[in-house]
């Protein structure tokens, strides 16, 4: 079987045996694949590091993709793009670990999809240059949900509710699912917005919260298994 190499973003990794760890990574070309990284925690001389395998680091793979198995085995990596801040700030190493485990959750998919690995690689690399991330995470998940299938509809003046079951905004409330308030015009900012904008996008703690619990509920309702991301209380404790 050839080896084959692809760029490759890391979603979790994860302790087995005493030695070994199984790392979950979003590939280029490959889409969502798990490796077994044999004696990595124990070893100091080999080629595979366990810095490598945080959070959202970028690495460049040679692997070995086998048929009918879930498990397949990396055999060289390097990081493409060392981040500068993401590991030692905390407000940004907070956000990486959020969106990791909230891609963990949501993409299921073994297959390529080379649009949304385009826009993760961009988004880590805006979210590692710049300074104003307070709501950087409201806005990936808005953009994010375009590539999972569910982007919110256009809308039209007057429609002051927006369903989150059917993705669609309203002029009436229809079901338990429609939100309301404040939340719905910052929805519509977000789906005008890029991350250059955020600067301009002033928030209070609750509405950062609120508005982030609600687009949980979204993920949720769109997609099967999806789960909380139990680093959300901390994320929401780093932005208090």
């Amino acid at each position: 079987m050839d080896p084959i190499s692809t760029k490759a973003i890391v979603l979790s990794s994860l302790k087995y045996a005493d030695a070994d760890l199984i790392v979950k990574c979003f590939t280029e070309n490959h889409g969502l694949k798990s490796y077994l990284l044999r004696n990595i925690l124990a070893s100091k001389k080999g080629k595979l590091r366990v810095s490598m395998f945080q959070p959202m680091t970028q690495l460049e793979i040679v692997a070995l993709h086998k048929d009918n198995r879930d498990l397949h085995y990396i055999r060289e990596a390097k990081t493409t793009y060392p981040y500068k801040s993401i590991p030692t700030q905390v407000d940004k190493s907070s956000i990486a670990i959020f969106l990791a485990e909230t891609l963990r959750n949501s993409i299921q998919e073994e297959e390529a999809n080379p649009r949304l690995f385009d826009f993760l690689e961009k988004s880590l690399f805006w979210l590692d240059e710049h300074c104003q991330v307070v709501n950087f995470h409201l806005l990936f998940l808005v953009k994010l949900s375009r590539f999972l299938g569910f982007y919110p509809h256009e809308h039209r003046p007057g429609e002051d509710y927006f369903n989150l079951l059917e993705g669609v905004f309203q002029n009436t409330s229809t079901n338990e699912y429609c939100l309301k308030g404040e939340n719905v015009p910052l929805l519509k900012q977000l789906l005008t917005m890029d991350f250059d904008d955020l600067a301009s996008l002033h928030l209070h703690q609750s509405q950062r919260i609120f508005f982030l619990e609600s687009m949980m509920l979204y993920y949720e309702l769109h997609l099967q298994g999806f789960r909380k991301p139990k680093s959300l209380e901390v994320l929401n404790e780093v932005f208090s």
